[in-house]
């Protein structure tokens, strides 16, 4: 199996607590996270070293990511696993994946790279890398039967752990925050390369929603030790000393005692949806790369939850658009408008519902199926 970030560790941990109890005697490695390593997973390099975001980001880093594709391809081919199961991560996973499955090993890619809304040219190269796709999202399921893909709907995994209803009040005892103030969530992202595009604005976005209402508290989860650094520098370079800003460990509980969401683009997003909340989304990327990215969409949204509602059911902010004001006011009326944040619920509720399966059972009877037809050919 190979991660290449949070999300891909956190979807394949749970593929491999499915698939632990029918394979007991069986070796797990690859490379991936802490999550992964929790359910006996070995990782052969460290998941940081794949971690990278953008199109033009990877280039510095291009070399050192080919040579690790390279030599876990050759090890691979020399072990000849029952099945390779790619996490998300398809830049790197995909071409490694149609190398494995040219050399006669089951192929198997656990989320479906998103080919509805960008670059969907890639559904040739997945038709000749991937043996099985296993997809989280329920309209994905007829875009690969159309492409003649073996695929299975599993549902999403965080549909399962997020709980249908929110502890808010719990939530916030775990943080210290009193439940009589408004809570605002700023999650400018888990990676290094998010920080430095969207920490600054969103942390100038707090400064004038502090403004607004001296009283507020935001809490800020961060995924490291090494982006806690960077974001306090940027905090007290703001001048923020003297507003309530919690940095914290858990992007759950943060989002859970959250009245409202400012957030970066991404998994998180869908995280946000399932606890029912608020959100505003940003997205910001190098210029070279959004000049490019911005005539490969195929459609009007970039945010999962506005992707599967198929429409803006929270407002998103791109590029040069996310600016410290448009963030700051679009929070303040998601904070404020009580009509909306009921609909939000109702709307969050069904999605919460459509996602819902067994999503480890479903992904590891699947994983099943493709090793005995492997063996049984």
């Amino acid at each position: 199996m190979v991660a290449g970030e949070v999300s891909g560790d956190m979807l394949a941990a749970r593929l491999l607590a499915g698939l632990r109890p029918q394979l007991p005697q069986a070796r797990f490695h690859g490379i991936g996270g802490e999550r992964m390593a929790e359910q006996g997973f070995v990782s052969h390099i460290p998941m940081d070293k794949l971690t990278v975001r953008g199109l033009f980001e990877v280039i510095p880093r291009y070399r050192e990511i080919k040579a690790i594709q390279t030599t876990l391809r050759d090890q691979l081919i020399a072990d000849k696993p029952a099945v390779f199961i790619g996490a998300d991560y398809p830049g790197f996973n995909l071409g490694l994946e149609m190398q494995l499955r040219q050399a006669g090993i089951p192929t198997m890619h656990f989320v479906s790279p998103q080919i509805w809304a960008w670059r969907g040219g890639r559904i040739k190269k997945i038709i000749k890398a991937v043996s099985h796709m296993l997809v989280i999202f329920p309209f994905e399921e007829e875009i690969y039967k159309a492409a003649g893909v073996p695929v299975t709907y599993i549902g999403h995994p965080l549909a399962e752990v997020i709980p249908m209803e929110p502890d808010t009040a719990g939530a916030r005892r775990k943080l210290g925050v009193p439940d009589d103030v408004r809570v605002v969530a700023v999650m400018p992202g888990s990676r290094m390369g998010e920080l430095k595009y969207l920490a600054a604005p969103f942390i100038e976005a707090v400064k004038l929603l502090a403004k607004r209402d001296p009283d507020l508290r935001f809490v800020v989860p961060m995924a490291g030790e090494r982006q806690r650094v960077y974001f306090n520098e940027l905090v007290a370079k703001a001048g923020l000393q003297d507003v309530a800003i919690d940095l914290v460990d858990s992007s759950h509980t943060a989002i859970e005692a959250a009245d409202a969401v400012l957030v970066a683009s991404g998994t998180a997003t869908l995280e946000v949806a399932l606890y029912k909340k608020p959100m505003v989304i940003a997205y910001k990327v190098m210029a070279a790369s959004w000049h490019i990215m911005r005539h490969m969409g195929y459609q009007p949204w970039i945010g999962l939850p506005n992707i599967l509602a198929r429409e803006f059911l929270v407002p998103e902010f791109l590029q040069g658009a996310a600016t410290p004001q448009a963030l700051a006011d679009a929070t303040w009326q998601q904070l404020s408008d009580a009509p909306n944040r009921a609909k939000l619920v109702q709307r969050f509720t069904a999605m919460h519902h459509s996602l819902l399966r067994n999503s480890a059972q479903e992904s590891a009877d699947a994983v099943m199926r493709v090793i005995t037809s492997s063996k049984a050919s």
